[in-house]
């Protein structure tokens, strides 16, 4: 059974052209590829953004300048301190590179007249879970502990991500809620993979996981990730934070997931137990979009999410 007559007729011409991966460990090397086709040749400023990008290597867990950064700023002196935020890309946790988000990136800084850290966190298979959370929120600590250089005011720090990246934004909130690390002001997450028992479930929402990111797929991405088959009771929740038990004390959440979308079921009972806990949460549920679905430059409904997406940035960053 196809759920194709269920897709919001806007949103098909990307489904004709977004690349077919394979990301089993035949496949990786060439989805990698078609990933890396997909960044943007230049990374300096376009579109008439006035915007600052930097690369930059900063001490990580494997030791002093083995952490790559891009840092996106507002150009131009400003005395007000600017909120921030740590971004984490999406890929799976098996592709992908800062530079996929730039467009978003930009756009957001040019939104927000925020500053963002976006992590090159280590990949599966070649690392899993630990290299990658540690990488994530060694950014973090470092974007807090250079608040003052970077024109950031350190009481507006957020932590952003899509897909695996929204994964590792809330593993991360996490890690700061358990260490008493830096305070965060919000987290942001589009469409999260937060649970590696979606692998396993047999009972399974028959209206989602048909395009873009499969059941196949997520399989292969989390056996990558964890090391092992998905599913085991160890699961670690900085590894698939649904795991954890106790999710009070998180900060104020944004997350938008489509009807589609084979996270829908673990991020929507998420989005529940966080609101249950006395978290303040804003969960929007998108009709009849897939997984990537924002990425459509025509439909409205990837507008609409976006610019969903950008209002909560702008009410958690103005706090």
């Amino acid at each position: 059974m196809t759920t194709l007559h269920l897709v919001d007729p806007e949103l098909l011409p990307l489904l004709e052209v977004f690349p077919q991966i394979d990301v089993s460990s035949a496949g990786l090397e060439t989805a990698r590829a078609v990933a890396g086709a997909m960044e943007p040749v230049e990374m300096g400023v376009a579109d008439g953004l006035q915007i600052a990008i930097e690369e930059r290597m900063i001490d990580g867990p494997q030791g002093p300048d083995s952490l790559r950064i891009l840092i996106l700023r507002p150009t131009g002196f400003s005395t007000e301190r600017r909120g921030a935020i740590l971004h984490v890309h999406g890929g799976g946790y098996v592709i992908g590179r800062p530079e996929l988000s730039l467009a978003f990136l930009r756009a957001t800084v040019a939104a927000q007249g925020c500053v963002i850290v976006s992590v090159d966190y280590r990949l599966a298979p070649e690392a899993t879970w630990e290299a990658a959370t540690a990488d994530c929120y060694a950014g973090l600590v470092w974007l807090a502990n250079n608040a003052g250089s970077l024109g950031v005011d350190d009481s507006r720090i957020g932590v952003m991500g899509e897909s695996a990246g929204g994964g590792l934004a809330a593993a991360i909130a996490l890690m700061a809620r358990d260490r008493k690390g830096p305070m965060l002001a919000f987290q942001n997450l589009l469409y999260p993979m937060l649970d590696d028992r979606t692998v396993t479930r047999t009972a399974q929402n028959p209206v989602t996981g048909e395009f873009i990111w499969t059941r196949t797929h997520n399989h292969h991405g989390w056996t990558a990730y964890l090391g092992h088959a998905p599913g085991a009771e160890t699961v670690s929740p900085y590894a698939a934070p649904a795991r954890v038990t106790d999710v009070a004390g998180l900060p104020p959440t944004w997350i938008g997931v489509g009807g589609l979308d084979l996270f829908l079921d673990e991020d929507t009972d998420y989005a529940m137990r966080l609101n249950a806990a006395g978290v303040a949460v804003d969960f929007v549920l998108y009709p009849g979009a897939y997984h990537a679905f924002d990425q459509s430059p025509e439909g409205a409904i990837s507008a609409r999410a976006n610019a969903d997406r950008q209002a909560a940035l702008h009410r958690a960053l103005a706090v």
